[in-house]
């Protein structure tokens, strides 16, 4: 049974930072695409990051340079390190791994950016 479980969300100060993991079992972490989500009230879940399973890693053109992605593959965990917070990065983040037409999410983790 693959399961994601993402931590690291908060409340966050303008211009501060955070970094969410996202730990994966039941799966073989390695060969699988990672990505990170949001979404945030009232809008569609997107794309904010995502490392594909041999490093390569793409970003929403909103968090480009502010925003990075890493995986530990010995660990099964992914992480997302955000600096320079906006209140608009508010939202639920959600870990989502993806193999083809295999794809799976964790419950979400709530970054709220206020001050």
């Amino acid at each position: 049974q693959v399961q994601l479980v993402e931590s690291g969300g908060g409340l966050v100060q303008p211009g501060g930072s955070l970094r969410l993991s996202c730990a994966a079992s039941g799966i073989i972490f390695s060969i699988y695409h990672m990505g990170w989500y949001r979404q945030a009230p009232g809008k569609q879940r997107e794309l904010v990051a995502r490392i594909t399973s041999g490093g390569t890693a793409n970003y929403a053109d909103s968090v480009k340079g502010r925003s990075t992605i890493s995986r530990d593959d010995a660990k099964n965990t992914v992480y997302m390190q955000m600096d320079s917070l906006r209140p608009e990065d508010t939202a639920v983040y959600y870990c989502n791994a993806a193999l083809v037409a295999l794809t799976a999410w964790g419950q979400g983790t709530q970054v709220t950016v206020s001050s």
